[in-house]
């Protein structure tokens, strides 16, 4: 299967750029130039992974990512010409799954691109897990053929880092797993520095499963270990 990715940047130089990159691994690209068309493109055309820069006129990556987002699940990493730390919580918030920094290393952005895609389009990455089982936690219901999650019988939209953490930890319920633990399963990278990037995303599955985020019912912090999804 050819995989397809969306490539959204302002440059036309760093588009053609990436889309050079990819190509010879076998990935088609698809080009556009501004948050506008990306959301237009994704209309009419498959694909599997998007690379969206923020800054950018019409429709910057931002507002394009949260208009994705409440349609799509595609995994989404988004590139910046700022390092804050910041900038890359804000990217993370809303809905990215990873976040490279200009200028990149071209080997680098293209590992990321195709362990992305490895988990977009995998049901098997985990060990303890096969293609038809469904998860079932309380009201907390993970079709994994669907790649779809139900909180209470009401899909909730999450993105494809939040969809695996939270697969990781309703196969595993009442385990806890360190921030390290979490990002080295789900990113496939060795962890560093990288508790405020899984606690973005610990945010947001709650906010997506969670009748009152703040007192949570299935996922819990354990204060100084990690996290869990509470048996029930």
């Amino acid at each position: 299967m050819t995989h397809r990715v969306l490539i959204v940047d302002d440059d036309k130089e760093i588009v053609s750029a990436i889309a050079k990159l990819l190509e010879p691994e076998g990935i088609e690209a698809v080009r556009c130039y501004n948050g506008t068309e990306a959301v237009e493109a994704l209309c009419s055309t498959e694909v599997h992974l998007i690379i969206i820069d923020i800054m950018m006129p019409v429709m910057d990556g931002i507002s394009a990512t949260i208009k994705i987002r409440n349609e799509r699940n595609i995994p989404i990493i988004m590139l910046s010409a700022k390092a804050e730390e910041s900038d890359k919580i804000l990217g993370l918030s809303v809905g990215a799954d990873d976040y490279v920094t200009k200028p990149f290393s071209p080997s680098e952005l293209v590992a990321r691109v195709k362990s992305q895609l490895r988990r977009y389009m995998a049901l098997g990455d985990y060990s303890n897990r096969t293609a038809s089982k469904d998860l079932k936690v309380g009201g907390l219901l993970l079709k994994r053929d669907e790649r779809t999650v139900y909180a209470d019988g009401e899909p909730s939209k999450l993105t494809a880092k939040e969809y695996s953490i939270l697969e990781l930890l309703m196969a595993n319920a009442g385990r806890v797993f360190s921030a390290e633990e979490i990002y080295e399963r789900v990113w496939n990278e060795t962890a560093f520095s990288v508790e405020n990037t899984v606690m973005v995303h610990i945010r947001r599955i709650r906010e997506k499963i969670e009748i009152n985020p703040s007192e949570p019912k299935y996922l819990k912090v354990v204060w100084g270990i990690g996290y869990k999804i509470e048996k029930i």
